[in-house]
C-alpha cells in the first residue's frame, strides 16, 4: 500500500500554456532581478520544497516565524523566507502590484502578487533567528551588510524553474524524489544532509544511520549556498559521485539540493527536517553541531554541538520525520574503525585519531600525506586537484590604509620583487589605476567607494581562481567590504591582508597630492581620515608603518609573510 507521504505535493507552477500567457503579460510589469540566494528560495517555493509556504512571507508570517518558528495560522516554519529589495526599487511598488521574478539572465522565473511591503527590524531578526546580531555569524552579516532594506511578501506563481546546466542528472525535485522511492517501493527513507566532500567517518556514519532506521539512504548534499570558504560544490559533487559505488546501489541514491544555507543551526536543523519530509523522506540524520557556523566573535561556538539536535527532538512528531541521532564519529587505529566518540569505553587503552576541517585544509595546502584511513583515494584525489600546494595557488595581496600612507610603493616594489622570482603572473590593481580604468564613471560616495572595492575585489578573485597573484593597494576604509573581498578571493585561494599603518599625521605631511589640505578646507567631501570614517583591520596578516622605514625593508617584510604562509619559495 502506498504511503501517504510519498504522494505528490502541491507545487506553485502553471500548465505550460498559462505560462506562456503570464510570460508575455509579464513584459509590462515591474521587474526584480533575483540575488543568488533568492534563487534558491523561489525554486524551492515553486517546487514544494518549502511547502506549505505559497511564497514569500507577508509580514504578519515573518514577525511569527521571527518570533515563534511558526507562521501566522500555527504550522511550523523556522527561518524567514522574505523577497528583500533596495529602496529604490520599493518606491515604486505598493501591495496589490504584480511584479515580474527574473534570475540573473533576465529571464522570468515568476509573477509574485505584493501583499505586504515593510522595512524589518534586522537586530531583532539577527537575535531570534540566529541567536545573536553578530556579523561574525555569515547569515547576520549577509542580513545587514547585504540584504536590502525592505522586505516585500505576497504569493508567486512559477512560470518555469531556474535553469541549472551543471549535474543536470543529478537534480530532483520533491515530487520526482517520491515518484523515484514509489518506484522503487522505498517505505523508509533516511536523508543524509551535507555540505562538505564524504570521507570515511561520514560512510560509517551514514552506514550506521541506515543500518538504525531500518531504511534506505538519501546522500542530499546542498549545492545552493552554504558558508563562505566552505570546498564549491563542483568540487563536491566530483566526490560524491567519486564514492558512491561504495554504496550499496540498490539501497542508496544521491540527489543535489538547491539550498541557501543559512548556517542557523538548531532552527535550521528543524527547517532541513521540513524539507526532507517534503522530499518524502521518513528519517534525517542531525550529527554533532548541525549547520553550525563555527566561532562568534568572543570565539566561542555560536551554538552548543548538541543543541540542534534536542530542538528537532522536540518538534520532531510535528515536522513528520524522525531523527537519527549521531555524535563525533573518529577512528581507533587498534580496532580499525570508526566509532562514536562518546561510546569508546577504553579510551584510555585505545589510539583515537581524527583530522578536524581546519587540518585537512592544511595538510593539502602544504601537500602532505592525508592517510587512507581518513578519506578515499578518490575524494583526495579530487580535492588535491582544487586545492594544490599553496605554493602553486594563485593569492591576493590587500594593502589598505590612509591615502599617503605608502601603501602604492610598497605595492609597486612588491610587484618588481614577484616578477623577480617568476613562476606566476603578476597584476597590480593600484587604487589610482582601477579608478582610471574600470572605475571612471564612479564618485567619492560611500556606495561608490564600495563599489569600487568590490570591482577591485572581483578581478583580483578572478586572477586568484586562474593561478595568478593579485596586488590590491585601494585605502578601502570599510571593514565589511574587506570582508565581503576576502570571502570572494578565498573561495579560490589566499588573502593576505596588509594594513599599512601610517598615522593621519604622518600621512599629510607627505601629501603630495594636496588632497589633505583639500579636505580641511571642505572642499573635498567624505575624505577618509578627515571627514569619513576608516575601520582599522582587527587582524591582517601583516600590519606596517612606513614612517621612517625604507620601502625595500617594507616589501620584503611582505615577502617574508607570503614565505611564512608557504605561498611562495622559501
Amino acid at each position: 500500500m502506498q504511503l501517504p507521504n510519498l504522494a505528490p505535493i502541491p507545487e506553485l507552477y502553471v500548465s505550460y500554456e498559462s505560462a506562456q500567457k503570464l510570460k508575455a503579460e509579464a513584459a509590462e510589469l515591474p521587474s526584480w532581478d533575483l540575488t543568488p540566494r533568492q534563487v534558491c528560495d523561489l525554486e524551492l517555493l515553486m517546487n514544494g520544497g518549502f511547502h506549505p509556504l505559497k511564497g514569500f512571507l507577508t509580514e504578519a508570517d515573518y514577525d511569527s516565524v521571527v518570533e515563534n518558528m511558526r507562521t501566522a495560522d500555527g504550522a511550523l516554519w523556522p527561518i524567514p523566507i522574505t523577497l528583500d529589495i533596495s529602496e529604490k526599487f520599493a518606491e515604486g511598488i505598493e501591495p496589490g502590484q504584480d511584479i515580474a521574478l527574473r534570475d540573473a539572465e533576465g529571464v522570468i522565473l515568476a509573477i509574485m502578487s505584493v501583499t505586504d511591503k515593510w522595512v524589518p527590524n534586522k537586530a531583532r531578526e539577527a537575535e531570534k533567528v540566529f541567536g545573536a546580531d553578530d556579523s561574525a555569524h555569515p547569515a547576520v552579516n549577509y542580513l545587514h551588510n547585504t540584504a536590502g532594506p525592505v522586505y516585500l511578501g505576497g504569493p508567486v506563481t512559477g512560470i518555469q524553474q531556474p535553469v541549472h546546466y551543471d549535474f543536470k542528472m543529478r537534480r530532483d525535485t520533491p515530487n520526482e524524489l517520491r515518484a523515484y522511492f514509489r518506484k522503487l517501493g522505498w517505505r523508509r527513507i533516511v536523508a543524509f544532509q551535507t555540505r562538505n566532500p564524504l570521507h570515511r567517518a561520514h560512510q560509517e556514519l551514514t552506514f550506521r544511520a541506515a543500518k538504525e532506521a531500518q531504511a534506505n539512504l538519501l546522500i542530499h548534499p546542498v549545492v545552493g549556498m552554504t558558508k563562505p570558504g566552505d570546498v564549491d560544490h563542483f568540487t563536491r559533487v566530483r566526490c560524491y559521485e567519486a564514492v558512491l559505488d561504495k554504496y550499496p546501489a540498490a539501497t542508496t541514491t544521491m540527489s543535489l539540493l538547491n539550498l541557501a544555507m543559512r548556517m542557523a543551526g538548531p532552527r535550521e536543523a528543524v527547517w532541513h527536517g521540513l524539507i526532507r519530509k517534503n522530499h518524502g523522506c521518513t528519517h534525517m540524520i542531525v550529527g554533532r553541531d548541525h549547520a553550525g557556523p563555527g566561532a562568534n566573535s568572543k570565539g566561542e561556538d555560536f551554538y552548543g554541538p548538541y543543541d540542534a539536535q534536542e530542538l528537532f527532538r522536540e518538534h520532531e512528531a510535528e515536522i513528520g520525520i524522525e531523527m537519527v541521532d549521531f555524535k563525533h564519529m573518529v577512528y581507533v587505529q587498534e580496532r580499525a574503525q570508526y566509532e562514536p566518540n562518546d561510546e569508546i569505553a577504553d579510551k584510555d587503552k585505545v589510539t583515537i585519531l581524527n583530522i578536524s576541517g581546519t587540518e585537512l585544509r592544511r595538510r593539502l595546502r602544504e601537500g602532505l600525506e592525508i592517510p587512507e584511513w581518513f578519506s578515499f583515494k578518490e575524494v583526495v584525489g579530487e580535492l588535491r586537484r582544487r586545492y594544490p600546494p599553496r605554493s602553486q595557488q594563485g593569492f591576493t595581496v590587500f594593502f589598505t590604509g590612509f591615502s599617503g600612507s605608502g601603501k602604492s610603493t610598497i605595492a609597486n616594489a612588491l610587484l618588481v620583487k614577484l616578477m623577480e622570482m617568476g613562476g606566476r603572473p603578476v597584476t597590480l590593481l593600484d587604487g589610482d589605476i582601477v579608478r582610471k580604468n574600470l572605475s571612471s564613471e564612479l564618485g567619492f560616495s560611500k556606495e561608490h567607494r564600495d563599489l569600487n572595492i568590490r570591482r577591485i575585489g572581483y578581478v583580483a578573485s578572478e586572477i586568484t581562481k586562474n593561478g595568478g597573484i593579485a596586488i590590491c593597494a585601494p585605502i578601502a576604509p570599510y571593514a565589511t567590504t574587506r570582508r565581503a573581498v576576502r570571502e570572494e578571493i578565498e573561495a579560490y585561494g589566499a588573502f593576505v591582508e596588509v594594513h599599512v599603518s601610517t598615522s593621519i599625521e604622518e600621512c599629510e605631511k607627505r601629501d603630495r597630492k594636496g588632497l589633505y589640505k583639500l579636505a580641511r578646507e571642505g572642499k573635498i567631501k567624505e575624505f577618509t581620515g578627515i571627514s569619513d570614517p576608516y575601520d582599522v583591520p582587527e587582524a591582517p596578516e601583516l600590519r606596517l608603518d612606513t614612517k621612517d622605514v625604507e620601502v625595500d625593508h617594507c616589501a620584503h617584510q611582505v615577502l617574508l609573510k607570503l614565505e611564512q604562509m608557504g605561498l611562495v619559495a622559501a
